[in-house]
Parts: structure tokens; C-alpha cells; sequence
């Protein structure tokens, strides 16, 4: 099969693409086709070694992905299982795993496989994987909690910030989002928030509390945004922080105490099997209601995979998207 691998990290340039064997799927596995690979920031920081160290042998990168089920390994399928020529949408594909979805196949384990409706497409398949179950689980594990709640979205129109307005949108809450220019607005608006603030304008903070003080916080920016979380919070709020800055904040423990704010962090890889169970039912809930859409997609051959990965790094508005096979 045609797969993009690298085999040591470092830059873009350490990419290849390359015939490499097909791989059969193992006891509780499955052999996904892949139509299209979702790329998103852990993929590019992962090759480039910030977060890891060289791979044995090879990696196929890439953690999410959409296509078809092209077989099944000893214990899986069955009543209630995955069936060949399913389509599917993937996560975490390529944790603890050589095989991403960079490639022709990929072949994970069966849990991190599920259904995709024949209403939605593969684009959109593609797009969920790591921020649609990020901003699920950083909304909670019962949707139920939110209804006719507030929640502040930081980075409304990026992939984890759009699905996490509208994952909350869809659970019945009050949404506002936080963006930087006029264009990320649009995109805000276009996603269901209630309200779309510029945090670089002045008055930023009075009109999200004259909104409504959130209850819970999607933080992208914890250092960046800090100030501005604890001037629009009320006792009991709840901020989670899914990403890191390039410096650390310092935290002011007294201001944080004084305003009773609570504050956790969220990685999808570290999150226990009960909470992504519960991340991928609700994400899946809503992508059957056809609640979840596509941010503007920026769709890339294979051998530009390279190319892909630097877009996600340039900070490209919208969704980066590998497609296998084809143009």
C-alpha cells in the first residue's frame, strides 16, 4: 500500500511517501480503507519530536481518519460489532500504533472505530476524531448538565472551538465564543455561538459577562487568556485547559482561590477508557441528530503530506485533510 512514513523525527522533511506492506488486522483489529486523514497539531509536533522520540522502525502518522471497513481481525465483528464495508470515522489511530491513517489502510484496534451515519461524509468523518472528542470531554461527560448553561468557547473558530460550540449547542447550552479577527468570527457564528467576542477589542470581558458568566470554560490559551477567565467567571466555574503555550503561566493561586474557580487540564491520550467512551457517545449523538459540520477544508494529496502538516503548524484557518489515494 502507499503510505506516508517517517522513521526518524525531526522536520517536514523526515516524510517519505513509500510502498509498504499491507498490514493484517490482529485479534480485535480492524482494517480500515482510508478515504481521508484528518491532520491536526499533535500529528506535526509528534514527527517533529516535541513530544516523543524516534519511532521503531517506522511511523505512519496521522491519529484520525474516515473510510471503510476492509476487514476484521479474530474477535471482533459480530452482534452489535463492525461489519466489512462499514464506514467508519477513526481516533487515535496512530497511539501506541505504526499504523495512522496516513496511508492506503490503516489497521487499529476496534475501539478506536466507529460508525460513521450514511448522512454524514467522509470530510466531515475526518474532521472529528481528537478535538471533536477533546471538546466533548472537556464539556463534561453528561450533556445533561449543560442545559441552560453558559459556556465560553476560547478559539471559537478553531477545530476543537467549533466542535465544542456546537457539541454545546446540541446538549442545550448558552454558547460564547472568543476569537481574533473578523474572518474566525464568521466561522463562530456559523458554528451556533450565541455571541462572538473579539478578546483583542477593548470591553471584551464586559461583553461576555453582560452575556452571562460562564459556567464552564474551553481554554486553549490558559496564559494568554487568563486574565480575561477570571474576570468573567463566578464562584464554581469550571475552566479546562486542552492545550499548552509555548511558556508556562504562572498561576495567581490567590486570585484563583478568592473566586472559588476550578481549573483542569486535558489530554486525549491520558483520559481514562470510561471518559473517551462517553466523549465518543455523545460525539457520536450528535453527529446522527446532524448537529457536527465541517469547518472550510483544505484538502491535500498524499505526497503533499508533508505540506499538510506545515499548514496545521502556520496555524491554517479551517480543517487539513489528506486524501490516500487520488487528487
Amino acid at each position: 500500500m502507499k503510505a506516508a512514513v517517517y522513521r526518524r523525527t525531526g522536520g517536514p522533511e523526515v516524510l517519505s511517501v513509500e510502498e509498504i506492506e499491507t498490514p493484517e488486522p490482529g485479534p480485535g483489529q480492524v482494517r480500515v480503507r482510508v478515504e481521508l486523514s484528518g491532520v491536526n497539531p499533535t500529528d506535526w509536533k509528534s514527527r517533529s519530536g516535541a513530544t516523543g522520540a524516534d519511532p521503531e522502525d517506522f511511523q505512519v502518522p496521522h491519529h484520525d481518519g474516515a473510510g471503510v471497513v476492509d476487514a476484521l481481525g479474530e474477535g471482533t465483528g459480530g452482534t452489535g460489532g463492525l461489519a466489512v464495508g462499514q464506514r467508519v470515522w477513526t481516533y487515535l489511530a496512530g497511539a501506541g500504533n505504526r499504523y495512522g491513517t496516513a496511508a492506503e489502510y490503516s489497521v487499529l484496534a476496534q475501539d478506536r472505530v466507529v460508525p460513521l451515519p450514511d448522512g454524514a461524509s467522509f470530510e466531515l468523518g475526518a474532521s472529528l476524531g481528537v478535538p471533536a472528542l477533546t471538546a466533548a470531554h472537556c464539556l463534561g461527560a453528561d450533556p445533561g448538565a449543560l442545559v441552560g448553561r453558559c459556556v465560553l468557547v476560547a478559539g471559537g473558530a478553531g477545530a476543537v472551538g467549533h466542535y465544542a460550540i456546537e457539541l454545546a449547542k446540541f446538549a442545550g447550552a448558552r454558547v460564547v465564543a472568543t476569537v481574533s479577527n473578523e474572518e474566525k468570527a464568521e466561522l463562530a457564528r456559523k458554528a451556533g455561538a450565541d455571541r462572538v467576542v473579539n478578546y483583542r477589542k477593548p470591553g471584551a470581558a464586559d461583553r461576555i459577562a453582560d452575556f452571562g458568566r460562564p459556567d464552564r470554560i474551553v481554554e486553549v490559551a490558559f496564559g494568554a487568556n487568563l486574565e480575561l477567565d477570571v474576570a468573567v467567571s463566578h464562584p464554581g466555574t469550571h475552566v479546562v485547559v486542552y492545550a499548552s503555550e509555548a511558556s508556562d503561566p504562572v498561576l495567581p493561586t490567590r486570585k484563583l482561590m478568592g473566586a472559588n474557580i476550578t481549573v483542569s487540564w486535558a489530554l486525549l491520550y491520558g483520559i481514562g477508557d470510561e471518559e473517551k467512551r462517553d466523549a465518543v457517545r455523545w460525539t457520536s449523538e450528535a453527529l446522527a441528530a446532524g448537529a457536527l459540520t465541517t469547518l472550510p477544508l483544505h484538502v491535500y494529496p498524499l505526497e503533499q503530506v508533508a505540506e499538510a502538516q506545515n499548514a496545521v503548524e502556520g496555524g491554517a484557518v479551517g480543517k487539513v485533510l489528506v486524501r490516500p489515494v487520488g487528487v
